[in-house]
């Protein structure tokens, strides 16, 4: 809209000049001509300005290890949020939106510029350097004339300068200085919520915002027992666990203190939303609530399942969602919505540098009308994985690829010689530390064997195939079963033409090993898993030395 604006007021002025250098008779008869350019060329002016002053602000909510469907909007009674419900009840709910990356710094930067994970270099491995080459959708709004900052969380973690060694605002001026005394030991003391209101006072009025809020929450670590006991919940409000965690008091009660943690994502949140409603802009704001990745659990957070790629997500826009109230069935990916906020903003996505994306715009569905699946292209999604943290071997990854489609699930294992979640040896530290991840450990070590204990951190097939209709939990894989044969290769045939497509490394190109060559920028987790084994380097703080098996067979 704003180029056609521009040639409007070309071909008025052009045409205004061509009158005033025309002769007396010419003039005289161009008078009523006159009169309706002039109107034209005002009518473009006033086009143009009501068009900046509907530029939507923006606010990015985003958790940290928050997975589908733990909100109440989705139906579960052990986590309360409101603030979410809101914002899915007078916006719309995403039944089927996933991450490409179930890991921080490599989800993150793909939500940030609107590429696959594969499709960013060192961007696709966690505590990178992000490649300078790729601008943020939040940089470019910024030079679009937005107003951006955040609190809490941004990009991280890694390190992003630009090429000159400067350092870069990937999601805008850091908001900071607010504290507060958190409700537990393990929760940020940082006052999100005020910190944004720093940020309100700080912008321009008459400029749009862009803000991001980055909850640190529910990131690990917990304080043991503080859902129970601060949040007043109980263990038997969780109806269901996966079939591949033991049932024990430990791991619900693990599950208590996340959803704690989810809960006060939620509240400053909800006192964000009504920052803006007291200020008058909420409904001139497009929110946007969601995860990075899955929840910070054994089988979740790393891996490249359900549990880990499938997210939350909630937008609310008044002048963009007509219809609020819809839960949506497409399959949507964090990849859409920088396209979708950049579209929203007015913003051109290749003029401010933008590297080309395969995310689509959710805009024709936040504007339909219709409600479940509204666009049948939008049947699948990619995932993956590569290095993730430390504890392998010449700082190896496990590499992944996989497809969602249709309620099925795909998965390519490249390597099945290594452990998944990381070495025996090292911790499993591809597996956050956890109350339920230690009992998974015990339960190997006191039976000699563990079904469960082989699910979630044995080695795996080169292939998994998985029916999430019914088998949500993903435990039996089907990838052999005569009647999923048709299935298995057709996912395997669109997946590897879609990663092709887009030059993934992995299966196209003379380097497929090429995410383990990228050096990480924690220099502690250089040479991890040898320094480790030859006495050299200790554990990381935030893992239980318990956890720690002797080298494994199997």
């Amino acid at each position: 809209m704003p180029t056609c604006l521009n040639l409007l007021r070309l071909l008025a002025t052009g045409c205004l000049m061509t009158v005033a250098t025309a002769g007396p008779e010419a003039r005289a008869a161009s008078s009523r001509v006159r009169v309706a350019l002039l109107l034209l060329l005002s009518a473009t002016i006033l086009v143009s300005v009501g068009l900046a002053a509907r530029r939507p602000n923006i606010l990015i909510a985003i958790a940290d290890d928050w997975s589908f469907p733990h909100a109440s909007a989705y139906g579960i009674g052990w986590v309360s949020t409101p603030a979410f419900d809101r914002v899915a009840h007078e916006g719309v709910l995403f039944l089927n939106a996933y991450t490409p990356v179930a890991k921080c710094s490599a989800s993150r930067a793909s939500l940030l510029t609107g590429r696959n994970p594969w499709q960013l270099e060192a961007g696709f491995t966690h505590w990178n350097f992000f490649p300078p080459k790729y601008r943020s959708f939040i940089e470019a709004l910024a030079e679009a004339g937005y107003t951006t900052g955040f609190t809490g969380k941004g990009w991280a973690p890694g390190t992003a300068l630009t090429v000159d060694g400067s350092p870069r605002a990937l999601v805008g001026r850091p908001f900071q200085q607010r504290k507060s005394p958190p409700p537990t030991s393990a929760i940020s003391n940082n006052d999100y919520a005020a910190n944004f209101v720093d940020f309100l006072e700080a912008a321009p009025a008459d400029q749009p915002w862009c803000f991001w809020y980055g909850g640190a929450e529910p990131h690990r670590a917990y304080e043991a027992g503080s859902g129970a006991a601060k949040g007043g919940k109980t263990t038997d409000a969780i109806r269901n666990l996966p079939a591949y965690w033991p049932d024990v008091e430990a791991v619900r009660n693990d599950l208590l203190d996340y959803a704690y943690e989810v809960e006060h994502f939620d509240t400053h949140l909800g006192r964000i939303l009504a920052e803006l409603e007291r200020r008058g802009q909420l409904d001139t704001t497009l929110v946007v609530v969601t995860s990075d990745n899955g929840m910070p659990f054994p089988r979740g957070k790393g891996q490249s399942y359900d549990l880990s790629n499938h997210l939350p997500l909630a937008i609310r826009w008044p002048a963009g969602v007509p219809h609020p109230g819809r839960s949506i069935e497409d399959y949507v990916t964090l990849p859409d919505l920088a396209p979708t906020l950049m579209e929203a903003a007015g913003a051109s996505w290749q003029s401010v540098g933008m590297a080309p994306t395969p995310g689509r715009s959710l805009l024709p569905l936040l504007n339909s009308e219709k409600e479940g699946r509204i666009d049948a292209a939008r049947d699948h999604v990619l995932v993956g994985r590569e290095r993730h943290d430390p504890g392998r071997p010449r700082d190896q990854g496990y590499p992944v690829r996989g497809i969602v489609a249709e309620g099925m699930l795909y998965l390519r294992n490249y390597e099945p010689d290594r452990w998944p979640s990381g070495n025996p040896e090292t911790g499993y530290l591809d597996t956050d530390s956890s109350p339920t991840k230690s009992a998974l450990i015990k339960g190997r070590r006191a039976r000699g064997e563990d079904p469960r204990w082989s699910i979630v951190l044995g080695k795996r097939p080169d292939e998994e195939l998985y029916d999430l209709v019914n088998d949500p939990d993903c435990v039996e894989n089907v990838v052999g079963h005569l009647n999923y044969a048709a299935t298995r290769f057709t996912l395997a045939d669109r997946m590897l033409a879609e990663l092709k497509a887009q030059l993934d490394p992995r299966v196209s190109g003379p380097m497929p090993d090429i995410f383990d060559t990228y050096p990480f920028a924690n220099p502690d987790f250089v040479g991890f898993y040898e320094r480790y084994q030859a006495g050299e380097a200790n554990l990381p703080r935030s893992v239980d030395p318990n956890d720690v098996d002797p080298p494994l067979k199997d």
